[in-house]
């Protein structure tokens, strides 16, 4: 109906308000009760040479106006034409009887046709047949007949000047993008059809071509939809914002879920018309899970917890999710989510509100990857196949609201949805697809729309492939899985303005002071350290090391020892080459390092650490905790300069030649525990 009010058209729908007794169109053939309707229409109809136009409705798109239909009609020389078709239906038996065409397609295809009232009487009068019985079985049959044929003056549009059915032909249709509108095109006729019908079962491809034409998006205009049928939530108390369930899904184990909590939290949202259904089955995140809701359970209308313990299965829990809402008379949304979903903007869930579609999902992805929580188009047996203009949403070339035929991860529901095409108690359950995929094919069988929207960022989804739980803080060795989420998580806020703002202070000659790590950062390595608890004993006979034997020995964990050399080095040239490239200009750096150890400094186990040279080219030296609180004392004095640091800050880092020029020590710890982090770099 919009691309017909688009042009203008004047519409009569036919059997509004009456039930559907034709059938459909994965079933066997049916669709007689359309020519009931079109037949008691056209009795109503006084003008005998009035054009009239019958079309499909809900799977048709009109692609131009009346005029340039009407022009074409006239063109085609007869009284009736018809759509045409590659594929004869539903009798194969018939197809000798077809009379060949010049060029073009040879079966008729009754959803669309138009013609003059007067013979379009003739073409229904012998119609006595039943609503379920096959109405292109019927039209069929008249156009065979060279005498009826003749008698209502009936063609078809054999090359697609008027009509195109899609079904057979979906390799001949291509979008045309013109000025401020877009058409479809068929490659095989070069023609530019006026009506476009996604018959039997190309409805994904109705649906993808709908994006677009006649003007719902244009490289002139962007989208030219996205504003209409809101739903605003601008003005409304918070006593009238719609209640909302929180799905949230812990299938695996996954990084980074307290601060997924983190963001929940900071969600632009009445938390008194939120409910939380949880459902985790990893033992690992329990804890996680139980102290978020200790902490935050009374600011929210309810939680409800699945544990690893009550024996719910992934599928059954998705399931119980949409109970949880559908059965609920005040629940007008369900918003699912997956517990790797990063949801950066805190907005999301009021945009996807005001969108007011049935099923919509915030465009999601993996960074520096074209992974995305939507598929463009399908395959044939139903898996993941890339449409033409994928690439161009997911890099934001085009940006809108898309009907597509897969979302997952992370999606908004209406409740009205699951009480009635989505009613079904078991929607995941499948013998052949993944839960997510069943749910899509349930969702696109009842004709329910699924929309993906990247008019905002919204966030990504993290990897979880590869996530170790061996460790005390196992999202410290994510800086290759995930390093968008590691950095956000360990980098200093600060550290991207280093340059821009010159955040780099220098407390000393060539001995650079700036941010690096946060104080999440900090804490973790020395808890890590902690946990693992194998502090060396300060002797200068030290194994771990080439040769054997340490000059200086310090109370130490390397990070090899526990698993975290690899990740160090990442880090070492991802943010602190790139300082060591600025403030010492002429020289590059592989920061090939190693020695890289955190030290702990205790006034009755080590205080300080004697005047020494560094086996580097340069060091770095980070403080993990904070002076005059976890300790006091402590700094470090550069003996050459006479110049000391005596107040290290937490997360900052000190860089500074280690050979030759910069021979230092470290300055006695009086009280508490000191700990820094320490890389020989280039020795």
């Amino acid at each position: 109906m919009r691309s017909a009010r688009h042009f203008n058209y004047t519409v009569k729908v036919l059997g509004k308000g009456e039930k559907w007794n034709g059938g459909g169109y994965m079933s066997p053939p049916g669709g007689g009760q359309k020519v009931r309707l079109l037949k008691a229409a056209l009795e109503e109809v006084t003008e005998e040479d009035k054009v009239i136009l019958f079309t499909d409705s809900y799977d048709v798109v009109f692609a131009s106006g009346p005029k340039e239909l009407l022009k074409k009609f006239q063109q085609a020389r007869h009284k009736v034409v018809f759509s045409s078709e590659t594929l004869i239906w539903p009798d194969r038996h018939l197809e000798d009887k077809h009379p060949y065409p010049r060029e073009g397609n040879r079966f008729l295809g009754s959803g669309g046709f138009m013609g003059y009232a007067a013979n379009l009487k003739e073409l229904v009068a012998d119609w006595k047949g039943k609503d379920n019985d096959s109405d292109q079985l019927f039209y069929t049959r008249v156009y065979i007949d060279p005498v009826k044929r003749k008698a209502v003056n009936i063609t078809l549009d054999n090359k697609c000047r008027l009509f195109q059915n899609l079904n057979g032909a979906l390799d001949e249709v291509v979008l045309k993008f013109e000025d401020g509108r877009v058409r479809a095109r068929n490659v095989l006729y070069d023609t530019l059809p006026v009506t476009i019908h996604g018959n039997g079962p190309t409805k994904l491809q109705i649906n993808y071509l709908g994006n677009y034409i006649p003007a719902l998006w244009t490289f002139e205009t962007g989208c030219t939809v996205c504003s209409e049928d809101l739903r605003p939530l601008t003005g409304l108390k918070e006593t009238e914002y719609p209640l909302v369930v929180i799905g949230i899904f812990i299938q695996q184990p996954t990084p980074f879920v307290s601060v997924f909590f983190e963001r929940l939290l900071k969600l632009k949202y009445p938390k008194n018309r939120l409910r939380l259904f949880i459902f985790n089955q990893e033992p690992h995140h329990e804890n996680q899970v139980v102290s978020f809701v200790k902490d935050h359970e009374t600011e929210y209308q309810g939680v409800k917890m699945i544990g690893p313990d009550d024996g719910v299965d992934a599928i059954e829990s998705r399931n119980l999710g949409f109970a949880e809402c559908r059965e609920d008379i005040d629940c007008e949304y369900f918003f699912s989510v997956d517990i790797e979903v990063v949801l950066t903007n805190a907005d999301t869930l009021r945009i996807l509100i005001e969108l007011n579609k049935s099923l919509v999902a915030p465009m999601m992805t993996k960074p520096g990857k074209l992974w995305t929580n939507f598929w463009g188009a399908l395959s044939e047996d139903g898996y993941y196949a890339r449409s033409e203009d994928y690439v161009d949403i997911v890099q934001g070339r085009r940006v809108g609201i898309w009907n597509v035929p897969y979302v997952s991860h992370v999606y908004l529901v209406k409740a009205s949805v699951l009480r009635d095409e989505l009613s079904a108690e078991d929607l995941f359950h499948s013998e052949t697809l993944d839960p997510d995929m069943s749910f899509c094919r349930h969702a696109r069988d009842q004709g329910v729309f699924m929309h993906v929207t990247n008019l905002h960022t919204f966030g990504r989804v993290l990897s979880t492939e590869n996530y170790q739980t061996k460790h005390l803080h196992n999202d410290l060795w994510q800086i290759f899985e995930n390093p968008t989420d590691w950095a956000e998580r360990y980098i200093h806020e600060n550290y991207t303005r280093i340059m821009k703002d010159k955040l780099i202070e220098t407390p000393c000659p060539d001995v650079y002071w700036f941010p690096i790590f946060s104080e999440v950062a900090c804490t973790h390595l020395v808890e890590e350290m902690e946990h693992f608890g194998q502090w060396s004993g300060g002797a200068n006979v030290d194994k771990r090391i080439q040769g054997g034997y340490e000059n200086v020995p310090t109370i130490d964990i390397h990070m090899n020892q526990v698993g975290y050399e690899k990740e160090w080095h990442k880090f070492l040239l991802e943010y602190i080459a790139p300082i060591t490239e600025k403030m010492y200009p002429g020289y590059y750096t592989r920061c090939t390092s190693y020695l890289n150890f955190v030290v702990r400094y205790k006034p009755d186990e080590q205080p300080l650490l004697k005047p020494h040279h560094d086996a580097s080219t340069f060091t770095i030296n980070i403080a993990l905790n904070s002076k005059g609180i976890d300790y006091q004392g402590g700094g470090c004095r550069f003996l050459r300069y006479n110049c000391s640091i005596q107040a290290p800050r937490k997360g900052w880092a000190l860089m500074h030649p280690g050979r030759l020029t910069h021979y230092h020590e470290g300055l006695p710890t009086t009280g508490g525990v000191r700990y820094i982090a320490v890389s020989f770099v280039d020795p």
